[in-house]
């Protein structure tokens, strides 16, 4: 019986891993559809930038990346009905089937949500699908920890104040670059590290932050509400470094947490400096993309912290 629930536990972990590197994808390729396709980084940058706002939904064009995209999502989707039933089959692996029933009804909406998704001017549903993605990656990964053996469980440390104060500033640092993110905002500042010479969010940003109002252009440079939005951003993501980065230097003298706390340090720095290359390259596709991918792994390094 024992054996055969380590067995069992082994085959949900596999899943669960090649669930993470598929839910990965997914979010690479989202993101290249979309930032490829608001023009991000396009020959006549920036004149060129957010054109598909202008007018009508145009007709999608089924080409590689995107029929990838598709082939991965229904794949994934797959394997997560997999991984509920192999977690929810009695007995039970309650801990490890939470997270595996939130990620199934995750990919269930966000596959509902593609009926809206083509057109770009819905800044709400273009934030869903950002943040969506984000999840994917998250609750696959906790459905890896949860099925660790239960030695490792019965001996995890508690969080401390601070690593959770760590991860709810990282997550409103996310938030807040999914909704530049949606509202194509990249030409509201485009300087780095101020924004067009504000530091702090002028009176007309706040009256005008509207984040999922429907579009009908891009924001231009020095837009208030874009500009509120990036400074935001910013700052959220200065206290993250400080906050969530002391949290990982702390969990270093933790022979049991010392592997999860390198890989948090390493994705937290990676994650910064690849937002302001990002900035000062004057919003590279890669390196926009690469910034999201990177978001999604910090987030499971933090929930990897988290249960240990």
């Amino acid at each position: 019986m024992i054996a055969s629930q380590a067995l069992r536990l082994r085959n949900i972990r596999t899943t669960a891993l090649l669930l993470s590197a598929l839910s990965l994808l997914v979010v690479v390729l989202s993101a290249h559809l979309r930032l490829a396709g608001a023009g991000l980084g396009c020959a006549d940058w920036p004149a060129c930038y957010g054109q598909l706002l202008a007018g009508e939904p145009q007709a999608l064009h089924f080409g590689f990346v995107r029929l990838l995209h598709r082939a991965t999502a229904s794949l994934s989707l797959l394997f997560a009905g997999y991984l509920a039933w192999q977690c929810l089959r009695r007995p039970a692996v309650e801990s490890a089937g939470r997270s595996a029933t939130l990620l199934l009804l995750l990919m269930l909406v966000l596959s509902a949500l593609g009926i809206w998704s083509s057109d770009p001017r819905l800044a709400l549903v273009s934030f869903l699908n950002i943040m969506g993605g984000l999840g994917l990656v998250t609750f696959s990964w906790r459905v890896v920890l949860a099925a660790r053996p239960r030695s490792l469980l019965d001996t995890a440390t508690p969080p401390t104040l601070r690593l959770r104060l760590g991860a709810g500033l990282l997550s409103l640092t996310v938030v807040l670059g999914a909704l530049i993110g949606a509202g194509y905002a990249a030409l509201a500042c485009a300087s780095f590290p101020d924004c067009g010479g504000n530091w702090w969010p002028v009176a007309a940003g706040w009256a005008s932050l509207r984040p999922f109002a429907a579009l009908t252009g891009p924001p231009l440079a020095g837009d208030p509400g874009g500009m509120t939005l990036h400074l935001l951003h910013r700052y959220a993501a200065l206290a993250t470094l400080l906050v969530l980065g002391s949290a990982g230097v702390q969990a270093l003298a933790d022979p049991t947490r010392r592997q999860a706390a390198v890989a948090l340090l390493l994705l937290l720095a990676s994650e910064v400096a690849l937002g302001s290359l990002m900035v000062l390259s004057g919003f590279n596709l890669w390196m926009a993309i690469s910034h999201g991918a990177c978001a999604a792994m910090l987030l499971a390094a933090v929930a990897t912290l988290l249960r240990r």
